[in-house]
């Protein structure tokens, strides 16, 4: 089965993650990177955790999960050592019509987070389906060398000229021309050149 690939606009949507240990911290970090309303409920939780509910950036509820965990939330991830609390977590989920990741279990996800290169607003994510996260990690390593923090600057750069170009009576066809040119190989290298005179 094909997966649809897609980016989440999260600002704003509550959050739910199951699991307050070393991999959940990393699922929270990506949800709080992308402004989302995070909730975690476990006993326990590591020190980075406990320092973002301190700083008022997640709301930790320092007890076992409850279905009740589940209102209002769009998406919820589990992250804790128990098969079982997983399967009833994507049960539940699943008849409310929330969103689901199980950590390490492909079966029981709706969704897969994929190895991510990010360069400013650029993000290029990889997903292996759940098959090979090992690969997905290999080749963005690959992608990190190959994508320097040039592109996320060039990227901006790019952003400020579309936005004036659609405040221009520019005929659409020609608007799109200027843009593939913006964004060409060429572009880039000149890009680069200027970059490097401001160095100087």
């Amino acid at each position: 089965m094909l997966l649809f690939p897609a980016f989440l606009k999260l600002a704003g949507r509550r959050c739910l993650v199951v699991g307050a240990g070393p991999v959940a911290e990393e699922k929270i970090e990506g949800l709080l990177r992308a402004g989302a309303e995070v909730r975690v409920v476990a006993p326990d939780a590591t020190a980075g955790i406990r320092g973002w509910t301190r700083a008022g950036k997640v709301h930790w509820a320092a007890r076992k999960y409850r279905e009740s965990d589940l209102s209002r939330a769009f998406l919820v991830v589990a992250a804790t050592s128990s098969p079982a609390l997983h399967a009833r977590i994507f049960g539940q989920a699943r008849r409310r019509g929330i969103l689901c990741n199980v950590v390490d279990d492909p079966e029981h996800c709706d969704f897969y987070y994929g190895s991510v290169v990010r360069r400013g607003s650029l993000q290029i994510a990889i997903s292996t389906g759940g098959h090979s996260p090992a690969l997905a990690q290999r080749l963005r390593k690959r992608f990190e060398r190959e994508f320097g923090e040039e592109y996320g600057q060039w990227l901006k750069e790019i952003g400020k000229v579309r936005t004036r170009l659609f405040e221009k009576r520019v005929p659409p066809q020609r608007r799109k021309a200027l843009l593939h040119q913006l964004a060409s190989e060429l572009s880039f290298e000149k890009f680069l050149r200027r970059q490097k005179r401001k160095r100087k």
